[in-house]
């Protein structure tokens, strides 16, 4: 599907770790060049055309994010250097001037660490609690188990939308319809879910959601925080300097500029977001939907046929988005990883960044695949025949 349009599937290449980053089409290589090559001058700086031309272009990219992911108004849009600067952004200039001692915070064993460790330095700093919302035997998140977990000093609950080492897809919705009953805020990781599956802010009344760039085609060093504007307004930023002040005459007089500016310190990743709007448009011709049931597709061929072989361990058979994680009895996931990598494969192996999912699953670490549109059914026929003799595995690797 579209694979003529990436560079990277020229090459003689099976690249399945598209949950780490995913690869560019030419069409936003083009427009990042075309950034550098025509009009590299700064953003919100300058009183000449091409300064103007780069204005345009970056509040287009923002224009863009606001219609992909249906925020209110581009006031609910930041650029930012990705999820795990977003979260931070929201734990720290947030959630440190509200929360007092005692206070809550709900996350899960498996989410990545950007969703972990924002909230462990919170709670350290601010002597709050974090607490786990209970996996069900498939490792996913309830509702119900949700609703048992919170008490009266709940106040945050952070969640992944999609987890990058289960790929269970939460029901962010009735969690959010749940936890604004009870007055208590929720964060979204967007990070593997925003570029697989349709996600409409105001439908799902989440109050912050993070998400980067390079996971959906885009450029590494670009992500979004989009929280409802209410909330940004009381966000204080992490950074200051310059392009986010109006003016600042001495320690007691220093003005800010409106949202989303006051939020973005010094100056952007120009070319980054520019190459995010392109992706958009990309994703956006093709459909978000058709992407999601395409790897529901792939993700299903896929399992078909690694059930069959005795010798892999599954730990996510059950899951709504195109993530596996397995292990091959007997073997270490990076050595299965190494033997991959010698007919061209790309898996990812370890913990994945995720390294409390090990207290519900007793895994320590593991081989993923992460499919993409863009990936095939021959392809992972490829990878399951190399998978499917354990003794060259055994023999190769060493």
């Amino acid at each position: 599907m579209n694979r003529e349009d990436f560079p990277m599937l020229k090459q003689d290449i099976i690249y399945l770790d598209n949950g780490a980053t995913s690869l560019k089409p030419q069409i936003v290589i083009d427009k990042i060049t075309e950034y550098y090559e025509k009009y590299s001058a700064n953003a919100h700086r300058g009183d000449y055309d091409i300064s103007y031309k780069v204005d345009v272009e970056y509040e287009n990219a923002r224009d863009l994010v606001v219609s992909f992911i249906n925020a209110k108004c581009k006031e609910e849009v930041v650029f930012t250097s990705g999820t795990t600067d977003s979260l931070n952004m929201i734990a720290s200039g947030f959630f440190a001037n509200l929360v007092e001692p005692g206070d809550e915070i709900l996350i899960t064993t498996s989410e990545h660490a950007s969703n972990v460790l924002p909230w462990f330095r919170l709670a350290n700093d601010y002597n709050c609690v974090v607490n786990f919302v209970p996996l069900d035997d498939n490792l996913h998140v309830t509702v119900d188990n949700v609703k048992k977990s919170i008490t009266s000093r709940t106040k945050i609950i952070a969640l992944a939308q999609v987890t990058n080492v289960i790929g269970d897809v939460r029901p962010i919705k009735e969690i959010c319809k749940l936890a604004h009953e009870n007055n208590i805020f929720v964060v979204l990781d967007g990070a593997q879910s925003v570029p697989h599956m349709g996600v409409d802010v105001q439908d799902l009344d989440v109050d912050f959601l993070a998400f980067s760039g390079h996971k959906m085609l885009g450029p590494t060093g670009i992500g979004v925080l989009y929280g409802k504007k209410e909330l940004l307004e009381n966000l204080e930023p992490i950074n200051l300097g310059g392009g986010m002040n109006e003016s600042f005459d001495s320690p007691k007089e220093i003005y800010l500029k409106e949202l989303p500016n006051r939020l973005e310190a010094g100056t952007p990743n120009i070319a980054g977001a520019i190459g995010l709007g392109a992706a958009i448009k990309y994703l956006m011709n093709i459909g978000i939907d058709n992407i999601h049931e395409r790897e529901l597709h792939l993700r299903e061929y896929l399992i078909e046929k690694l059930v069959k072989l005795p010798f892999v361990d599954l730990l996510n058979l059950e899951a709504d988005s195109g993530i596996v994680t397995f292990n091959i009895d007997g073997i270490f996931s990076q050595d299965v990883a190494y033997y991959l990598n010698k007919y061209n494969i790309c898996v990812r192996a370890g913990n994945h960044c995720a390294k409390l999912v090990k207290n519900a699953t007793g895994v320590t670490n593991s081989l993923r695949i992460s499919l993409y549109f863009y990936n095939t059914e021959s392809e992972i026929d490829e990878l399951v025949e190399l998978l499917s003799d354990k003794e060259k595995i055994m023999k190769e690797m060493i």
